[in-house]
């Protein structure tokens, strides 16, 4: 839900590609709520991973990208890809849901090197599940993602804007050059109709 380098390891220290954080131990992120409008089949698919907090296994990595597919039993595979010298290199793991929120709630945990889990907070989701904000449980760890390689520059400012009233230093962003579109993937348009339910609030804090 990160080789490539998202999904968040949290306190467990896991090696992950697009969404995780090996050696993450700074400020919890616990004062932002996660998203209530998860569905594990919506949010299955490619992230394109647009801004990210530096994290080494991700050093130097372009067209950093995610896909989740959503298994039988619940749980949904993770392949983390990513580009590093021309070579395009890979890592699989496996999420599943935090079973102490309830199902809509966009609390998960994935792991790379199984028995071991860690954090994967989706604090950020648009109502047609195109643009992601996610975190692990410290505030070093951090990652835009959206369907589409690129996103407006109106868009990735109210992004950013939102990540940090949050307390996110987005001074220290990263931003992968991104190569491979994805057919059918959505606009990358904040909608106007969107509510503190569907995202974590930043009058919250």
């Amino acid at each position: 839900m990160r080789g490539s380098f998202l999904i968040s390891t949290g306190s467990l220290c896991l090696c992950c590609l697009l969404a995780g954080c090996l050696g993450c131990g700074g400020k919890s992120s616990a004062h932002i709520p996660a998203v209530t409008n998860f569905e594990p089949a919506r949010y299955a698919g490619v992230w394109h991973e647009i801004a990210r907090l530096p994290q080494w296994f991700e050093r130097d990595m372009s067209d950093v990208r995610a896909e989740y597919t959503l298994r039988p039993d619940g749980r949904i595979d993770v392949v983390n890809r990513g580009i590093r010298d021309g070579k395009e290199k890979e890592v699989r793991g496996i999420a599943r849901k935090d079973e102490s929120y309830p199902p809509s709630v966009g609390e998960l945990e994935v792991s790379f090197f199984r028995p071991f889990y860690g954090k994967y907070r989706i604090i950020y989701l648009n109502d047609d599940s195109s643009i992601a904000m996610v975190t692990s449980d410290t505030m070093d760890c951090f990652w835009i993602l959206s369907r589409t390689p690129e996103l407006p520059e109106n868009t990735r400012a109210e992004l950013l804007r939102m990540a940090e009233s949050w307390g996110f230093p987005v001074d220290k962003l990263e931003y992968p050059q991104q190569q491979t579109p994805h057919p059918g993937s959505g606009q990358g348009k904040i909608s106007s109709s969107e509510t503190p339910s569907n995202h974590a609030d930043p009058s919250a804090l």
